[in-house]
């Protein structure tokens, strides 16, 4: 990708971050950077076009993100699965606004509406991977309900997409700061269907190491 191109994306980023998807334009965006719509229009024709290339890129922060997690931890315990959290949720934050217009967004753009619904059956395959590791190592219990753990993701995935929104409206400014408290909260949602073992490593995992990541030590 082109210096110029890569331009408009941050820039893009930026504005759609703090302004909110209704109000910029590609003019908005032009201006930002102090160049003619026409210069920003040979890149992106429309905005949708922007929008669509900052939404695979939110998707392969998070495939590569994951990756190295899988990497890291071959033992998929619940570290590993308090570490994607974190991390999918810190990468959330940095493409806010997609998530602050999610709605919006999937009932204006097909191919991401398209994309999202693929991507979602995907993610949801890589945690059932993972709760039956965590079940084989005695982390997790047995279901005792029909389809317990697909819903349990389906309350990560729900809890995901729309804290970003909850912390908006909850707080009179959204930080980065405010990644921490909610993974914990997100985390928290495991915390029934563990076993006592599993209960005794979920209470020896420093949260505070939450902290620390996003202060980069």
């Amino acid at each position: 990708m082109n210096k110029t191109k890569q331009t408009i994306l941050e820039t893009a980023l930026l504005l759609f971050n703090s302004d909110g998807l209704s109000v910029v334009t590609l003019r908005t965006i032009a201006n930002k950077m102090k160049i003619s719509q026409g210069n920003l229009n040979y890149h992106f024709k429309k905005r949708d076009d922007i929008i669509e290339a900052l939404y695979f890129e939110l998707v392969e922060h998070i495939n590569k993100s994951m990756e190295d997690l899988k990497l890291q931890d071959s033992k998929n315990n619940l570290k590993t699965l308090a570490d994607i959290l974190h991390t999918m949720m810190t990468i959330f934050y940095e493409y806010r606004f997609f998530f602050l217009d999610f709605v919006q967004i999937m009932r204006g753009n097909k191919k991401i509406e398209k994309h999202y619904t693929i991507l979602s059956k995907q993610r949801e395959e890589q945690f059932s991977v993972l709760f039956k590791l965590l079940v084989k190592n005695r982390l997790m219990r047995n279901e005792a309900l029909q389809d317990e753990y697909n819903y349990l993701y389906k309350r990560f995935s729900i809890l995901g997409n729309f804290w970003i929104s909850e912390a908006e409206i909850q707080n009179s400014k959204l930080t980065k700061k405010m990644i921490a408290t909610y993974a914990v909260i997100l985390f928290q949602a495991i915390y029934p269907y563990l076993t006592l073992e599993g209960q005794k490593e979920y209470n020896s995992i420093n949260f505070e190491c939450f902290n620390l990541l996003l202060r980069g030590v």
